[in-house]
């Protein structure tokens, strides 16, 4: 057995990035850039108006007070993509809108709450002196012309596709996403349509496997079921692999009578990079190669397939594309109850996160009966790792953590 970590290395190691494609900007979400985001503009490209109000010099305004107004000349009005192109002079003002050039000559912005327009908008009395810089963004504050905005190997969220159109990012390049194709394994398995017979049960598994790979940005492709029949079994690996770049199995992992999975990739030729590891659930996990092909045979229980496939087989989708972080990221949390360990594996035992009333991050870990409680495993949201050899985590320890795709 190899530990978790170990068996995440290897899987980043041999995930050799895909060529990136230019994608519409409308369909950049979801995508993980492939290039470095370069600012072609300041922001704002101007200096501008935080308020509406009035464009002024803030010496004029000294001594401004309610019912001993300062008056100043209405020059013009500037509005968001239609500035005033004049240059303001002593003793006036320009009407400006939030987001409008801040004219020549101004400093200063007064809001409009505390102004008043005379003369048939000729004049505005402000009643509050104001101060340099008042109610202005300087330009460039937010962002100068040539800086890096957002980095190769960020997967894009809704926020990042405004500074994508902001700096003219019409196409977008993104990694690829990874072809990949479920094949779930096992005589008892019938479509999740058909009413199971005696000794059957319906697929679950290839199901969450779908959308888990959909998730982590991959094209997917269901696969027919194939028996327990090692000869079978490897014609359809071998036709599966020849049109992906990932092949996840479910089943047939481990050292029964029935399980071909590794007698099948051994007799096609696969490298297999491990066959088990240090973790509970999911000892009996494979990784291999066939020809340009990744590999996955996951345990055939379905919380052990959720967590094996993001360890491992999301990590490498995620490779694949180009993504600065592939695996899941650790983060800390107190744990809410007391669990158990196991002394030869590490445990990644599913848990609800959730904040208390001290603000912490408290993992609460689920009562499942199992590798095959998937009922129970449908209201996780994350895993607790305990390490090999301690048996018993107390409550209110500070534990990791890593998040499970929604």
């Amino acid at each position: 057995m190899i530990p978790v970590p170990e068996a995440i290395r290897i899987v980043e190691e041999q995930a050799r990035r895909l060529p990136s494609e230019a994608v519409a900007l409308a369909q950049a979400r979801g995508r993980v850039l492939a290039e470095d985001v370069i600012a072609d503009t300041d922001l704002p490209p101007f200096d501008r108006a935080m308020m509406d109000g009035y464009a002024v010099r803030a010496a004029d305004t000294e001594g401004a007070a309610v019912g001993a107004p300062v008056r100043l000349r209405i020059a013009g009005e500037a509005a968001a993509g239609a500035g005033w192109r004049g240059e303001l002079q002593a003793g006036e003002a320009v009407r400006i809108m939030t987001g409008a050039p801040v004219p020549a000559g101004a400093d200063s912005v007064q809001q409009v709450e505390v102004t008043r327009e005379t003369e048939g908008g000729a004049l505005v009395e402000i009643e509050r002196a104001t101060t340099p810089a008042q109610f202005i963004t300087k330009r460039a504050t937010e962002i100068t012309r040539g800086e890096t905005v957002l980095r190769a190997g960020e997967t894009i969220n809704a926020a990042m596709m405004a500074a994508l159109a902001s700096f003219g990012y019409a196409r977008v390049a993104v990694g690829a996403r990874p072809r990949v194709s479920v094949l779930a394994t096992g005589t008892e398995l019938v479509d999740v349509s058909a009413q199971p017979g005696a000794d059957q049960i319906r697929d679950s598994n290839t199901y969450s496997l779908l959308a888990y790979a959909e998730a982590a940005g991959a094209t997917v492709e269901h696969m027919p079921f194939a028996g327990d029949d090692a000869e079978l079994l490897g014609r359809v690996i071998a036709a599966s692999a020849e049109r992906a770049d990932v092949l996840v199995l479910s089943g047939g992992v481990s050292m029964g009578v029935y399980d071909f999975t590794k007698t099948a990739l051994r007799a096609l030729g696969a490298e297999i990079f491990f066959e088990r590891v240090s973790l509970r659930p999911g000892k009996p996990t494979v990784f291999a190669r066939l020809g340009r092909t990744l590999v996955f045979g996951l345990p055939g229980n379905p919380v052990s397939v959720s967590v094996t496939f993001n360890l491992f087989a999301r990590t490498a989708i995620r490779a694949l594309q180009g993504a600065r972080e592939a695996a899941l990221v650790e983060e800390q949390a107190v744990l809410g109850r007391s669990v158990k360990g196991a002394l030869e594996r590490a445990s990644y035992l599913p848990a609800q996160l959730g904040t208390d009333a001290a603000g912490r991050l408290v993992a609460e870990p689920l009562r499942w009966g199992g590798s095959s409680d998937f009922v129970a495993f449908t209201r996780a949201d994350a895993l607790v790792i305990v390490e090999a050899g301690v048996k018993m985590v107390e409550a209110e320890t500070l534990v990791r953590v890593v998040r499970l795709p929604a």
